[in-house]
């Protein structure tokens, strides 16, 4: 979020004169040719510059250099060491995939729908922070919603390849990405991201399907990015019933949890009812809805 500089007014006192003490004369208007004042001086600086907001934390390579994997917030104490009493803070990450294949493209065509403006709005109108992880091909098929996401304080983008072609085999039926063709694949996707002319976006990756393998880890070292994965799978992905994916996410939330949903009409079809139902219990248990960047600088 863009931060915000607050100027203070200077308040001036006038005090009132009595009997014994005349009030004091006016002061004297500093003359032409002499300082400015300090006033002036403030004046002709300019505006105090905006603060540079903080970049998105991420996390150290792992060992041999490998892609750094991040699945939630650590739980109460074990930050802190064991037999610590320090309470977690409840937070929560709501987190949507925005899944298009690269070779979808004629299904999209034939009207198929991979967004879902709805839930957006969804969000936006309960002021949910959220987190998208976006294919660039996504982003290629609607720009000016990868657009509105992207330039939205919030949401943030962040990359789930630009294929969604898998990064380990096998991998619930999808195509794969060569290792030699790994990292590229997501750099395609950044591409994507600026083209449609999104802000917000971080350096987050989330393998398609959730699978990877250390040969993966070794690929994507080069991006710089942290893997981001989850602990609170809400089975969205082709449900019909909404009340049977919110009491998945109802029952599996905990303090730090990171939640996987979908943003995608054709393949996951009652997430915003679903949303409808979760955002107002899970406020009502005492949780705040933050993005990854927050979970993870916490």
């Amino acid at each position: 979020m863009a931060a915000l500089g607050l100027l203070g007014a200077a308040l001036v006192g006038c005090g009132r004169g009595t009997a014994e003490t005349p009030p004091a004369p006016p002061a004297k208007e500093p003359a032409a040719t002499g300082s400015p004042s300090p006033r002036a001086s403030a004046a002709a600086a300019g505006p105090k510059p905006a603060r540079v907001p903080a970049a998105p934390p991420t996390m150290a390579p792992g060992p041999g250099g490998l892609t750094p994997v991040y699945t939630r917030r650590a739980k109460a104490g074990e930050a802190a060491g064991p037999g610590t009493s320090k309470a977690a803070e409840k937070v929560v990450a709501l987190t949507f995939d925005a899944d298009m294949t690269a070779d979808q493209g004629p299904r999209a065509a034939q009207g198929e729908r991979f967004d879902n403006p709805q839930l957006i709005a969804t969000l936006r109108r309960l002021k949910v922070d959220a987190t998208v992880f976006m294919t660039g091909r996504w982003a290629e098929e609607y720009p000016d919603q990868a657009k509105s996401i992207g330039v939205d304080p919030r949401f943030e983008i962040a990359n789930h390849s630009y294929s969604h072609y898998a990064f380990a085999s096998p991998c619930y039926g999808l195509p794969t990405v060569a290792k030699p063709d790994m990292a590229d694949d997501v750099q395609r996707a950044f591409d994507a991201f600026r083209d449609a002319g999104a802000v917000n976006v971080v350096p987050y990756f989330r393998f398609p399907g959730g699978c990877y393998d250390d040969a993966a880890l070794r690929a994507l070292a080069p991006t710089g990015v942290t893997a981001v994965q989850w602990d609170v799978v809400s089975g969205d992905a082709f449900a019909k019933d909404a009340d049977a994916v919110a009491e998945q996410v109802l029952d599996g939330v905990r303090p730090g949890s990171l939640v996987v949903m979908h943003c995608t009409r054709s393949a996951a079809p009652v997430t915003e009812q679903a949303i409808r139902r979760i955002v107002p219990e899970l406020r009502a248990r005492g949780y705040r809805f933050v993005k990854v960047s927050e979970l993870m600088r916490g």
